[in-house]
């Protein structure tokens, strides 16, 4: 039997990390404050009842999964975020929603045939 590691593509591979870091509300709204721009790690942490070192491991998924880039400015670390991965995700949720609703146009078809 194959390691089901192997089996998947490296995109699948990176989808997964995204998802990863989309499972949890701290790292959905670090990427929703890095939409207005760049922030330092401090400033990041600020609205978050967290340590710092709890924000840093939450920076670290981010990281991981391609969404986050960071610059080191002398003692600050500034971080960047990179949508790309995002727009990877995104298209592979819109293939299964166009797959739904056209489940669902079928059953409403079928709803109104049974109808008359």
């Amino acid at each position: 039997m194959l390691n089901r590691m192997v089996e998947q593509q490296p995109d699948d591979l990176d989808l997964d990390a995204v998802f990863k870091a989309l499972g949890h509300p701290i790292r959905r709204e670090i990427l929703e404050q890095l939409a207005d721009g760049p922030e330092s790690v401090s400033e990041l942490a600020e609205p978050h009842d967290v340590s710092l070192a709890a924000v840093s491991k939450h920076l670290r998924v981010l990281e991981d999964a391609g969404l986050l880039d960071v610059e080191e400015d002398g003692r600050v670390r500034r971080c960047h975020l990179d949508a790309a991965p995002l727009s990877d995700a995104f298209g592979w949720l819109t293939r299964y929603r166009v797959l739904w609703e056209d489940r669902f146009d079928a059953l409403a078809d079928h709803l109104e045939e049974d109808e008359t």
